[in-house]
């Protein structure tokens, strides 16, 4: 089994640089529709045994396309969505994304008890991310080894649980690594409940 998961199209928070996490969150901008079915013309291709995304509008949005194309319906999944920011919510000063910061970092480390100011520890957004990866899995455990599941989520939370995921992305890569709308991680299913990372926003591993 292959995994994408694949963060959402450009919204208009993304525009307005700004960190917005409470659900459902503002909706796709124009370029990111177009985003959408980009992603969904590159990935016609593929054989996709399903598509899931969080319970945000843009994740809805960008899923959309791409499970039309294929014939299924996007499945939201709860745990999917993004670090909830709490007292950073809606912010993009200097302060805000340095506060950010200085949480994350320290997550890519291992030390997930830290807590954005009012919002999510980062064992917190681990335990539901990781579960609703789990709960995906066991569903499409009998498919074909080269059959692909999308997921649809969104930067942050993408990093930091794909280096909780794989046995390959170090701290450094999950802590920089930005992942650019409709950019993918790639993951393979290994043996065991584990996985390996092929593919990093285009460059492979």
């Amino acid at each position: 089994m292959k995994l994408q998961l694949v963060r959402h199209a450009q919204s208009t928070a993304n525009v307005a640089r700004t960190l917005n996490t409470k659900m459902p969150g503002p909706p796709l901008t124009e370029l990111g529709r177009q985003q959408a079915g980009a992603l969904a013309d590159q990935l016609a291709g593929v054989t996709i045994a399903g598509v899931y995304c969080s319970v945000a509008t843009r994740a809805m949005q960008t899923a959309t396309p791409l499970a039309t194309r294929h014939g299924l319906d996007p499945l939201v999944v709860d745990g999917l969505q993004e670090v909830f920011v709490g007292d950073l919510e809606d912010r993009g000063d200097t302060d805000a994304i340095t506060a950010f910061a200085n949480v994350f970092h320290p997550w890519t480390l291992g030390q997930l008890d830290l807590a954005m100011p009012g919002g999510e520890s980062g064992r917190a957004v681990a335990d539901r991310f990781l579960g609703a990866i789990a709960q995906i899995r066991a569903k499409h455990e009998h498919d074909a080894a080269d059959d692909t599941v999308i997921v649809v989520s969104h930067g942050a939370v993408m990093r930091l649980c794909a280096e909780l995921l794989a046995d390959n992305v170090p701290p450094n890569l999950a802590d920089a690594g930005l992942i650019p709308n409709t950019g993918a991680i790639v993951l393979e299913a290994t043996d065991g409940a584990g996985w390996h990372c092929h593919a990093w926003a285009g460059v492979e591993m």
